[in-house]
C-alpha cells in the first residue's frame, strides 16, 4: 500500500503544475472556458434562442443573455427531467443533483453532465488531493481509507432514462471502481435516507477500518464522531483511528467548530483542507495549510462573473469579470457552466481576499442576510461576532439562526438569536455585549442603526436547549448533509417555528 501512495502522490503533484498554469494565466484560462462553452451551446436550444454563434466577446454575452436563477431555468429543466436532450447542454444528461440549499420545501434539480462530472466534480476532487499531497508530501492516506458523509437521498429513478439525487450520491454513483475500494463505508450505508439510522450504520462499519481521511459537513461529522466514541469508550478520535490525518470539509463555515475538532482530534499535525464544491459546480480549494481562504478553480469548465452585492437589485445590473474585481467587497457567484447552466446565479456571496492568485471566501447567501433596518447584516459579520463572543466567555457554540425585530408601538427595532451551545458561555450578559459590540466593529450599518438605540436595540438572544435544531429540522423531515440550519433571514417564520421547541 506504501508503494501505491508513493505513485498516487507523485502523479498528483504532476497536476499541481497545471494548477500553477491557471494561476499564472487567469485571465486567459477563463477566456478560453468562454468561448469553449459558447461554442459548445450554439446548437442547443438555448444557444439558439440566444444566436450564441454571433457571440464573439464576453460583453456581447452579458447584454443578450439576461442574468438566470432556478425558477427561470426550471421550465427547461423539467423538459429535461422528463428526457429531452439538447436543451441548455448538446451532451446527453441523464443525472440530475438535487439540491435544497436551505430548509426551504422547494427541491432544485441541477441538471450534471458527463463533462461537468469529468472536468469539474471529479477534476475538483484529484486537485483536492493534490493540493494536499503537494503540501504534505510524506502523507500516508492511500495506505487506509476515507471515510465518507454522503447524501442523505439515494439515486431515484425518473424515468429509464433520468436519475437524482444528492450531488454526494451521484458523485459515488458515478466512481470509478478503483475509487470505491478506497473508501467507507459500502454504497447501501452512505447513501441511506434515515440519517438517526445512517450515523448507527456508518460508526458499525467504520469503527474497525483504517480511516486516514473523512470528508463530510461539520455538523454531521461530529454527530458520527460522538456516535463512534460512544460505541468504543475511546476518549477521541485517534485512539479508533490512530492515522487519521486529513479532515476535508466544507457547505458551511468551519471557524466556529474548530475547536470541537479539536477535542475530537487531539493532534496539532491534523490537516484540514476546505472546498467550496456545490450541485452547480466545483468552484474552490484551500491551497494553503496555514490559511483559510480558498482558490478559485479557473479551469472547470466554469465562466465566472460577479455581481457587486449593492447592484443586486437592480433591473439590468452590471456584473464584473475576473479582471474587474476588487479586494474585501461582497460579490453575488454568476456562473455559465459545462452542465448547461448559463448566467446562473448560485445564491453564494464571496470577498476576494488576493487578487493574485485569485482567492475568495464565502461570506453568506444572497437571501440570507438581515437588512430590515439598513443594517445589511451577512453570515461572514454574524460569524465573526459568534466566534469572538465564544472565545471572550469561553463558549462553544453548536447552531444559530436570527432575524429581525420589527418596529412596535415606540418601541425601535432589533435582532433576535437562538443559539444552541455544546458548552454555555461563562456570562451570558457578556457574551450578548460582545455579539453586539463585535457586529458593531464589522459591519458600519449596523453601527449606526444602533448609536445611542436609534434604530437597533441590544440583541436578544435565547439560549436553546440540546439538540433543539436536530429536532426542528426532524420535524421538517430535512436532516442529512444538505440540509442547513438558515443562519439569518430577512423575515421571522425560521425563529418563530424554532421558539416553539425552546
Amino acid at each position: 500500500m506504501a508503494i501505491v501512495n508513493s505513485i498516487f502522490t507523485w502523479y498528483m503533484k504532476k497536476r499541481v503544475h497545471q494548477i500553477e498554469l491557471f494561476i499564472k494565466y487567469p485571465h486567459d484560462v477563463q477566456e478560453e472556458w468562454f468561448h469553449k462553452l459558447i461554442s459548445s451551446g450554439a446548437y442547443t436550444e438555448w444557444g439558439q434562442k440566444y444566436d450564441y454563434r454571433s457571440i464573439l466577446t464576453p460583453q456581447q454575452f452579458k447584454e443578450r443573455v439576461p442574468i438566470q436563477n432556478y425558477d427561470t431555468l426550471k421550465p427547461y429543466i423539467e423538459r429535461m427531467l422528463k428526457g429531452e436532450q439538447n436543451i441548455l447542454w448538446p451532451s446527453e444528461i441523464k443525472w440530475f443533483a438535487k439540491s435544497s440549499g436551505t430548509t426551504s420545501d422547494r427541491s432544485k434539480f441541477i441538471p450534471v453532465s458527463e463533462e461537468s462530472l469529468q472536468e469539474c466534480h471529479f477534476k475538483g476532487g484529484k486537485d483536492m488531493l493534490s493540493i494536499f499531497c503537494n503540501n504534505r508530501p510524506d502523507n500516508q492516506i492511500l495506505t487506509g481509507k476515507g471515510l465518507v458523509l454522503g447524501g442523505s437521498h439515494q439515486i431515484n429513478q425518473l424515468n429509464e432514462d433520468s436519475f437524482y439525487g444528492d450531488l454526494s450520491a451521484v458523485l459515488i454513483k458515478n466512481l470509478p471502481v478503483w475509487a470505491e475500494y478506497y473508501r467507507t463505508p459500502n454504497i447501501s450505508i452512505a447513501l441511506m435516507d434515515n440519517y438517526e439510522e445512517k450515523m448507527e450504520k456508518m460508526a458499525e462499519a467504520t469503527i474497525k477500518e483504517n480511516v486516514t481521511n473523512i470528508a463530510g459537513v461539520p455538523t454531521w461529522t461530529i454527530v458520527l464522531a460522538k456516535k463512534v466514541l460512544e460505541m468504543t469508550g475511546k476518549k477521541h478520535l485517534l485512539e479508533v483511528w490512530p492515522n487519521l490525518e486529513l479532515y476535508i470539509h466544507g457547505a458551511v463555515n468551519f471557524k466556529p467548530y474548530k475547536e470541537q475538532f479539536k477535542e475530537l482530534i487531539p493532534c496539532n499535525n491534523m490537516y484540514y483542507l476546505e472546498t467550496y464544491n456545490a450541485s452547480e459546480g466545483f468552484f474552490g480549494i484551500q491551497d494553503e495549510a496555514n490559511s483559510d481562504e480558498m482558490l478559485l478553480m479557473l479551469d472547470y469548465g466554469i465562466y465566472y462573473e460577479f455581481l457587486p452585492l449593492e447592484h443586486i437589485e437592480d433591473e439590468h445590473p452590471r456584473t464584473l469579470s475576473l479582471d474587474e474585481v476588487q479586494l474585501n467587497k461582497n460579490y453575488a457567484i454568476i456562473i455559465s457552466t459545462n452542465g448547461g447552466l448559463w448566467r446562473y446565479m448560485i445564491g453564494d456571496t464571496v470577498q476576494f481576499t488576493s487578487l493574485s492568485p485569485y482567492r475568495i471566501k464565502i461570506t453568506g447567501r444572497t437571501k440570507h442576510f438581515i437588512n430590515a433596518f439598513g443594517e445589511e447584516v451577512i453570515i461572514d459579520n454574524a460569524e465573526q461576532a459568534i466566534c469572538k463572543a465564544c472565545t471572550e466567555t469561553n463558549a462553544v457554540f453548536k447552531d444559530y439562526t436570527a432575524c429581525p425585530i420589527y418596529f412596535k408601538g415606540e418601541e425601535v427595532g432589533g435582532h433576535e438569536w437562538i443559539i444552541e451551545f455544546d458548552q454555555q458561555p461563562n456570562n451570558f450578559e457578556r457574551f450578548v455585549d460582545v455579539l453586539d459590540q463585535t457586529l458593531r466593529e464589522v459591519n458600519s450599518d449596523y453601527d449606526a442603526k444602533r448609536f445611542k438605540d436609534l434604530a437597533l436595540r441590544r440583541p436578544k438572544v435565547h439560549i436553546a436547549p440540546a439538540n433543539t435544531f436536530y429536532n426542528w429540522l426532524k420535524s421538517k423531515g430535512k436532516l442529512g448533509g444538505q440540509h442547513k440550519v438558515p443562519r439569518l433571514a430577512n423575515d421571522r417564520q425560521y425563529v418563530e417555528e424554532i421558539l416553539m421547541f425552546l
